[in-house]
């Protein structure tokens, strides 16, 4: 596979670990391994390619790390020769109904955690935990999850609470990303430009995650309308693509993830108004299903060679 290094490439694009487990087989979290189990862990990151990679609470949580564990951690990449453009906060909601306030506390020290590792983005959303029903379920997104909040009290706390984590992350000089994603604040284009509004503080941008939203198996925006929205304000960006067949007789949908040069998102075009909109932050390949660190591997590969075939063209201004 291509190094993901290549010269003519300015934005970094980074393996996500969404098939890592949080544990090693059924020992104590990663969080509370060696760092000798952080490097086992990680080189197959760069055996696939890669040389950069996205930290998700959901793998380990740097945020739970003492200043020793993050020097440890520093280290352990270095030696790999990988970069991290980002650290994902997983389900960890700041409106969670009864852990709102633990959740916060751990995106401040995700923040600090960061800072400490220089690394530039910390991603956070309002998703929650994966139901029962949705773990036992072959694709999460088949099965509806936790209900939109609609008591505006709820989106109040939600704005204060990323208003907060955003002066913190100024304070430091780390951004924030705020990630779509369906049935919350950040579930449509609209929703997740206004909602941005409200906050209303620099440090803070969105991760146009649109695979959450097209991968519904409902009606769904067009995936164009949603980057025409949200590239204004993108800091960051996990790329995914799905395949969708549509019945509109019995209004049978069904979704399947597939390689981002496969799905019925046109990456090419894309980045062109990604391009156009001037953004030249992180992408972080995901894939679920199979081998999603080789998947993402060739996905990443895709992007380079678009990338280096693009460049901002007159009147694409979205």
């Amino acid at each position: 596979m291509a190094d993901t290094t290549a010269p003519h490439i300015q934005h970094p694009i980074a393996a996500a670990l969404l098939q890592f487990r949080p544990a090693d087989a059924e020992g104590p979290p990663n969080h509370r391994l060696s760092p000798d189990h952080w490097h086992r862990m990680l080189r197959p990151v760069v055996q696939s390619g890669y040389s950069a990679v996205e930290i998700p609470s959901a793998w380990l949580r740097l945020g739970d790390l003492d200043e020793r564990g993050l020097a440890d951690f520093r280290a352990t990449i270095d030696d790999l020769g990988l970069s991290v453009p980002g650290i994902s906060v997983v389900r960890e909601s700041v409106i969670h109904p009864h852990n709102a306030a633990r959740n916060i506390a751990f995106s401040h020290r995700t923040i600090d955690a960061a800072a400490a590792l220089g690394v530039d983005i910390v991603c956070l959303g309002l998703h929650d935990r994966l139901t029962s029903e949705q773990q036992r379920a072959l694709w999460f997104w088949t099965v509806p999850g936790t209900p939109y909040p609609s008591d505006p009290h709820v989106r109040r706390a939600a704005v204060a609470a990323y208003r907060e984590l955003a002066e913190h992350a100024a304070s430091v000089g780390v951004r924030l990303s705020l990630e779509l994603y369906e049935d919350t604040f950040l579930g449509t284009g609209d929703d997740a430009v206004a909602f941005l509004g409200e906050i209303d503080h620099d440090a803070v941008g969105l991760n146009p995650d649109i695979g959450n939203l097209i991968r519904r198996q409902g009606p769904i925006e067009d995936w164009r309308d949603l980057l025409r929205l949200t590239l204004p304000h993108t800091n960051y960006w996990h790329v995914k693509n799905y395949m969708r067949l549509e019945d509109p007789a019995s209004g049978t949908v069904l979704t399947h993830p597939t390689a981002i040069e496969l799905g019925i998102i046109d990456y090419r075009e894309a980045l062109q108004m990604a391009a156009a909109n001037g953004f030249n932050g992180a992408f972080v390949v995901e894939h679920y299903g199979g081998d999603g660190l080789s998947v993402g591997a060739r996905n990443a590969d895709y992007l380079r060679s678009v990338l280096a075939q693009t460049a901002p063209q007159d009147g694409d201004a979205a």
